[in-house]
């Protein structure tokens, strides 16, 4: 499931922006800098990222199941080392996601997302990371849980306006409650950003019928 956010690494490691979206050119130079500081605690987020991006890009369900796994406990070994680190916390996130454990991947973003983790992000990490537990509270409980949904999105559009995807979510959220208006508004801003996207033009079409 793409992110399709374009991520300044600070404190996500290689693998998570990997997962999210894609890996900028300096990713490698900021990660090492971050490793100065706890290299023990680096190599495990590097090693469950590249094991986290095996597992996205294989053609096997076995050997994906099997790799998420490992990837999964490559950030509980680096949780083990930092308890409140949020790199930890999203990798392992991610990790769940992938073995279907959906629930426990919107539990390790809580924690991603919860002070004292959550000082450690920049605002496109900390939309990232919402627009990924928004997805995962819709995923694990549509209809209880768009309102939770809708607190994130609106929170992340507003740290990051320019992601079409994060506005395409919010407005299939504003429709499913029935706020039409709220729904168009945020479909159109998602034509702003991005004339082309399909979403929002699919969304503005319901609401026109």
């Amino acid at each position: 499931m793409d992110m399709l956010l374009q991520l300044a690494v600070l404190v996500l490691t290689i693998g998570i922006l990997w997962a999210m979206h894609g890996i900028p050119k300096q990713a490698h130079c900021k990660l090492r800098n971050r490793g100065r500081s706890n290299v023990q605690l680096n190599r495990h987020l590097v090693r469950g990222a590249h094991l986290l991006a095996r597992a996205r890009s294989t053609k096997s369900p076995t050997i994906s199941l099997a790799l998420a796994r490992d990837a999964t406990n490559e950030a509980d070994k680096a949780l083990s080392l930092s308890p409140k680190d949020s790199s930890s916390h999203m990798l392992k996130a991610l990790a769940l996601d992938l073995l279907g454990r959906k629930s426990s991947a919107l539990r390790s973003l809580d924690a991603a997302l919860s002070p004292p983790a959550a000082k450690s992000l920049t605002d496109m990490e900390r939309s990232a990371a919402l627009f990924k537990r928004a997805e995962l509270q819709i995923a694990v409980n549509r209809r209880r849980r768009v309102d939770l949904a809708v607190l994130d999105l609106v929170e992340a559009v507003r740290l990051s306006p320019v992601d079409a995807k994060l506005w395409c979510l919010l407005g299939s959220c504003y429709e499913q409650k029935g706020m039409r208006k709220e729904a168009r508004r945020a479909y159109e801003e998602a034509r702003k950003v991005d004339p082309g996207s399909v979403m929002a033009r699919e969304g503005l079409s319901r609401l026109a019928s």
